[in-house]
């Protein structure tokens, strides 16, 4: 007898799913890694978005942060490409099937290293997808060597001290043109999840940049990668809530002026309650200078650094067919002899 049969129905979702339904394998993590963490909240936003796990496809690279997708939905179908070209596999498999939806795990070494080139064409296309960064700052697949956003400095035992400046994910993101660009700490799961549901809504490319600190080679606890350091130098943005399409938006627990709300693509809200800084989500400009002013202060900055929820996708500029392509039958994929006639006629 499955889980799903035996559960009660206040345990069960609109889909009609446990949340053990949506789980993975036993973490081989190291005990404490961020990356659990995670894994943990992405269960979480996916049962509470009533999501089909047959309905979910899971992209990963090389790397610790690659063998996540084990460990959620394992009901969805995954790839595990190589080492940095994860965005490549992705972008194909999505453009093949726009039904699904996709979600990527990678890392620093893998999206900020190797992948960075891939990392930034996916996002300038601009495909509907959850691309999550798992970021430690070191290699810990191979023993914790320093990855490209580790911080200026950083002195590790078996690795001496990094002389170079750090890859900082969120602005390449931005300068690439992402449509969805977030921080969190995989110490602050509440947050996590949020940034998640708002992700997965998002009719583009969303980004979560997420710091997830690797116990096991690089927690130093005044390191930017490091849980002491994420706790006592969180520095939130906004408390954020995701209020899917069908439940009523109700603020009245908020003072008049203190809440901003972002709707996205499928009618669905972002609430963000304002902290100590007015901050506009939707002003890019304002989230250029917020990171900056993070890296001079070493800040942790967290929350939705940027959001365009109407930017056109590659989906919405491919002028695809309704059916997915994957779906066509071999009669819809042949063109008449009329029209490659006419093809001909115009290169001939």
């Amino acid at each position: 007898m499955t889980e799903q049969s035996v559960a009660s129905p206040k345990n069960l979702n609109l889909a009609g799913l446990s949340r053990n339904d949506y789980r993975g394998l036993p973490s081989t993590l190291c005990q404490g890694c961020g990356h659990n963490s995670i894994a943990s909240q992405i269960v979480a936003a996916c049962f509470e978005l009533n999501l089909v796990p047959e309905d979910v496809i899971k992209f990963s690279g090389i790397g610790c942060s690659s063998k996540s997708p084990t460990y959620f939905l394992n009901r969805s179908f995954g790839f595990n490409g190589l080492h940095g070209r994860m965005p490549s596999l992705a972008l194909g498999a999505m453009f093949g099937d726009t039904t699904m939806k996709g979600i990527g795990v990678s890392g620093d070494g893998d999206s900020a290293s190797i992948g960075l080139g891939q990392f930034k064409h996916l996002i300038r296309r601009n495909m509907p997808m959850v691309y999550i960064i798992e970021n430690n700052g070191v290699y810990g697949l191979t023993k914790g060597q320093f990855s490209a956003t580790a911080e200026k400095g950083l002195e590790l035992k078996k690795q001496g001290i990094n002389p170079f400046l750090p890859v900082d994910i969120c602005m390449e993101a931005l300068v690439s043109n992402a449509t969805f660009v977030a921080r969190s700490f995989a110490g602050d799961p509440k947050q996590v999840k949020e940034l998640l549901k708002a992700a997965f809504s998002h009719n583009g490319i969303a980004v979560l940049d997420i710091i997830s600190p690797c116990v096991t080679f690089h927690n130093l606890e005044d390191s930017i990668h490091s849980y002491t350091f994420g706790k006592d130098h969180e520095a939130p943005l906004h408390e954020i809530s995701f209020v899917p399409p069908r439940d009523e938006i109700t603020i009245e627990d908020f003072e008049e002026g203190t809440v901003r709300e972002v709707e996205m693509h499928d009618g669905s809200m972002v609430v963000l309650k304002k902290l100590e800084r007015d901050y506009d989500p939707t002003d890019r400009t304002q989230a250029f200078r917020i990171l900056e002013e993070s890296q001079r202060n070493n800040w942790l900055i967290t929350g939705l650094i940027y959001v365009e929820p109407d930017a056109p996708s590659m989906v919405d500029v491919s002028n695809l067919p309704e059916t997915a392509l994957n779906r066509l039958t071999e009669t819809q994929l042949r063109p008449p002899r009329e029209s490659m006639d006419l093809v001909n006629s115009m290169m001939f």
